[in-house]
């Protein structure tokens, strides 16, 4: 009985190997029709020893150095614009080609997805929300958002003033005087955002330890501990398939503070009686609008955390990098002074005008200022796709890398808006360095330039992001005639998670 049994088994255990190599050499002869079909050739290989362990380790090195964005970027003059290569346990395409990054996004939107392990990496903090989701629950997320940034909301700049002048309220007062903007802006971003898209402000920036949401004895902020769990979740990323095995204290304490402050907003939409104040019928509040049609509190959450990442940590690091770069090039600083000048007044004892939604969008070289920002310092600098369906990518395959490239169904495809930015074919020999004027040039055409990545999932806060930038950087300029680098770093030391900011932004301040 027993000889039967494993002779039973062992028959088993063969047939189902049989099967799974038949249904591999099955899929793979597929695979090379479909390929061929295509004119399709294989991307350079990135070197790739021991199942791609040594990559991996150089990556966690540089990830420590905090040049994680060079590291990666660094491969590209060496390897060509689009190569193949091995991380960890899993392969990856990598590109910066402009012709693939909108395939992916655009052009061949429909072969690829997120993918289940994005999914169920961000799912601790994030849960099923529009930067989690694909297919119907992703396109139910967005209709919902889409009122939120029509043109009427998105110019409402007295509700914006508010905010910009509890920021300014904090900045020095006597020349010379140093402040860190990066947590201010950090504060402004986030207050903003929640009356912006949850119909109350957080009002961060009235507290006097810019610690709003910790309740005392040593616990974290919702700053601090929405920073700490991306940084989780970005760790998670850079192991692939064993994100789960990352999971500490840490990490579920983190995900816990967000949790209770996001969960207290829903409380209110579900209970408006709670509100400290009443919300005018006539404006959008995208939470609201979701709990009409939904009592549910953990779907509610998850909308409204979503949401609030893009709101707060895109802008607060898209400031953080404009004064880290003005302050290291007093002459753009002086320049762009000028025009601001020019159109508003200066800030002196409270004067100048109050710059209208409409007027910002003159200011020419403000515009500059900002896409070169945004060039050099993308706020999602790293991102990628999982392939649904066998496709191609439309260059990169051959030595010349001008042939198609075939891309599996499962397959990894990783773009870098960071490195795409700084091709020096693109945009000069001189990519790396800060120079606003290069925008009047006509650099930056189509899918060269990505800072708010493209396609059907683009980003519908663009605007609200660039109108709160371009308010507060006039503002601040307004008011003081000069800024200097307090420290003596010479590289902007970026924590880099889901979002790239400054670690600080240490300036002295003198007043106009």
């Amino acid at each position: 009985m027993e000889l039967a049994f494993k002779a039973l088994f062992l028959l088993a255990a063969a047939f189902y190997l049989l099967l799974r190599l038949a249904t591999y050499l099955l899929t793979a002869h597929k695979n090379r029709i479909f390929a061929k079909s295509h004119n399709c050739l294989p991307p350079r290989r990135f070197p790739s020893p021991f199942l791609g362990l040594p990559n991996w380790v150089r990556l966690m090195r540089a990830a420590k150095r905090g040049n994680v964005l060079e590291h990666i970027t660094d491969r590209y003059p060496t390897y060509g614009n689009t190569w193949k290569g091995r991380i960890l346990i899993g392969t990856s395409i990598g590109t910066v080609e402009p012709e693939n990054i909108k395939a992916i996004l655009a052009t061949n939107f429909k072969d690829f997805g997120l993918g289940p392990q994005r999914h169920a990496n961000f799912y601790p903090l994030l849960g099923d929300g529009i930067f989690t989701l694909d297919g119907p629950g992703w396109e139910h997320s967005r209709a919902n958002l889409r009122p939120q940034f029509s043109r009427e909301q998105v110019s409402d700049i007295e509700a914006l003033e508010v905010h910009v002048q509890r920021l300014m309220n904090r900045l020095p007062e006597g020349d010379g005087e140093v402040a860190d903007l990066q947590p201010l802006f950090y504060c402004l971003t986030l207050d903003s955002a929640t009356e912006f898209l949850l119909g109350e402000s957080v009002d961060s920036l009235l507290s006097p330890e810019l610690n709003p949401t910790g309740d005392g004895g040593g616990e974290m902020s919702f700053a601090q501990a929405f920073n700490v769990s991306q940084g989780y979740l970005i760790n998670r990323t850079r192991v692939r398939g064993l994100y789960w095995m990352i999971n500490p204290k840490r990490f579920r304490d983190a995900n816990a503070i967000v949790h209770r402050l996001v969960d207290r907003y829903v409380d209110m939409a579900l209970h408006p009686e709670k509100r400290a104040k009443k919300i005018s019928e006539k404006k959008y509040v995208f939470l609201d609008a979701i709990a009409a049609e939904t009592k549910d509190p953990k779907y509610l959450r998850d909308q409204t955390l979503n949401i609030l990442l893009a709101g707060r940590d895109t802008t607060a690091g898209l400031l953080g990098f404009i004064f880290w770069l003005l302050a290291r090039h007093p002459h753009i600083y002086q320049k762009l002074r000028e025009e601001i000048i020019s159109a508003f007044g200066t800030g002196r004892d409270g004067g100048g005008k109050r710059p209208s939604f409409s007027a910002l969008k003159d200011l020419t070289y403000l515009r500059y200022v900002l896409n070169e920002t945004l060039r050099l310092y993308p706020s999602v600098p790293l991102n990628g796709r999982t392939a649904v369906r066998n496709t191609i990518l439309p260059r990169g395959g051959g030595e010349d890398g001008l042939s198609p490239v075939f891309v599996p169904k499962g397959q990894r495809v990783d773009y870098s808006c960071y490195g795409l930015h700084r091709r020096k074919d693109l945009y000069g020999e001189d990519a790396d360095t800060f120079r606003p004027e290069r925008w009047g040039e006509g650099v930056g055409r189509g899918w060269e330039f990505l800072p708010f990545n493209g396609g059907p999932r683009i980003c519908l806060g663009q605007q609200y992001a660039l109108t709160e930038a371009s308010y507060t950087v006039t503002r601040i300029l307004q008011k003081y005639a000069r800024i200097e680098v307090a420290d003596t770093y010479t590289g902007p030391m970026m924590d880099l998670t889901l979002t790239v900011a400054p670690k600080k932004v240490l300036l002295r301040f003198w007043r106009a």
